[in-house]
């Protein structure tokens, strides 16, 4: 791939203004929504490294922060609002009903790359926004809760075999979707993926996973 585009956006939201970053290789199936998790934001270099191989496997990508600068702020402080799920997921729909209103995005469709509270929220979007596809990674989908057995995308959960609590988690989680999905788990893995080539296996999973749905 010779050309890739990127683009500085300003989401325009509702209740919210919100810095993002589009990369959309040409051909492009689709564009995958990002939302990261607990403390985080679209600087993730995790995030930001599956985000590269999936643009580099044709696959589009926005990277945004879920919450403003002055929300950032006040998470830092107190982190009242990196669980706020409720919060996440109105954001998050929000985003994609923007993304699909923008004439460069045309017919393309979507899906959602969610870690760890961003998981949850993906989820829970999905719901409320129809989307192709969502990829967990390191994730909490049991945050959804009630809202697992509604979500319609097929669904792959990436979680570290060295993560246990987490895994059974997502485990638990699997057992209450009722959509296609599947539980990969990736060897010597702990909850960050900061291990020598786990960050890749991750990579890797999401963009065939991506590339079969979108």
């Amino acid at each position: 791939m010779t050309t890739r585009q990127r683009r500085e956006l300003s989401l325009q939201l509702d209740d919210a203004i919100l810095d993002g970053e589009l990369w959309l290789p040409p051909g492009a199936p689709g564009i995958v929504l990002f939302a990261h998790g607990s403390g985080s934001s679209r600087m993730s270099p995790r995030n930001r490294h599956v985000a590269d191989t999936l643009v580099r496997g044709g696959v589009g990508t926005l990277l945004f922060d879920l919450l403003t600068a002055a929300e950032e702020r006040r998470d830092r402080l107190d982190a009242s609002l990196r669980f706020d799920i409720g919060l996440l997921t109105r954001r998050l729909a929000a985003a994609t009903r923007w993304l699909r209103q923008q004439p460069w995005a045309g017919s393309m469709t979507s899906g959602y790359f969610g870690a760890s509270t961003g998981a949850a929220a993906a989820l829970a979007a999905s719901v409320e926004c129809e989307v192709s596809a969502i990829v967990s990674r390191g994730g909490r989908p049991d945050l959804a809760g009630a809202l697992l057995p509604e979500v319609r995308a097929p669904t792959l959960l990436i979680v570290g075999s060295d993560d246990p609590v987490v895994l059974d988690l997502n485990r638990r989680a699997q057992a209450a979707l009722t959509c296609e999905s599947q539980l990969e788990i990736v060897p010597g893995a702990t909850h960050l993926f900061e291990e020598p080539g786990t960050l890749d296996a991750v990579a890797s999973l999401a963009t065939g996973w991506f590339r079969r749905w979108l």
